[in-house]
């Protein structure tokens, strides 16, 4: 009876082995059939996501989010910078400079052209205190520095409630190889 049970036990693993099983076939087929991509038509951005929460926090509610989301760079700037002032003397009315020396102007001047500055020439990091903006790890606590540069003030020690959102780490740690991400829960 227990051999009886172990064959079956082992046809059933094989049988599932042979019929889930993955190949490394890269010749975009299926069943046979060719699929292929249609590239014709007009594409849209959906999202701006060079730095994150920046559309949550200074487009307000009732302003559209999908315009800023399909903006070009370029006309960002100019088209979004005065709302951005606004909403920031609204979130923080004491706002003078901020850690990087700059005036509110300057600083929604920067945020309102949702792009992910990349330094080829020294370390990437959103801002470690020396190096600023100069692209994105994935550690970076993007969302503390962005805290930081709209409540800490000059020195970046203002408001220290404010400028944390006190999640210090990714919920699983990162790999050392590539493609470097935290494996999956």
């Amino acid at each position: 009876m227990k051999a009886n049970k172990l064959k079956n036990i082992t046809l059933a693993l094989v049988v599932a082995f042979f019929s889930v099983n993955c190949d490394n076939n890269d010749d975009n087929t299926n069943d046979g059939m060719t699929t292929s991509m249609d590239f014709s038509g007009t594409y849209v951005q959906q999202d701006q996501m060079a730095r994150p929460a920046i559309n949550t926090v200074f487009i307000a509610s009732g302003q559209p989010k999908d315009d800023f989301n399909a903006a070009i760079p370029s006309a960002m700037g100019s088209k979004y910078q005065s709302i951005f002032q606004s909403r920031l003397m609204a979130l923080n009315s004491g706002y003078t400079t901020n850690a990087l020396g700059q005036d509110a102007a300057a600083f929604t001047g920067l945020l309102s052209t949702d792009v992910l500055n990349v330094s080829k020439t020294t370390k990437t990091t959103f801002f470690d205190g020396t190096n600023v903006l100069t692209g994105r790890a994935l550690a970076d606590d993007v969302i503390d520095v962005e805290l930081l540069l709209i409540f800490g003030g000059p020195a970046g020690t203002s408001n220290a409630v404010l400028t944390s959102d006190h999640v210090d780490a990714n919920d699983k740690p990162f790999s050392a190889s590539f493609p470097y991400l935290a494996a999956a829960w």
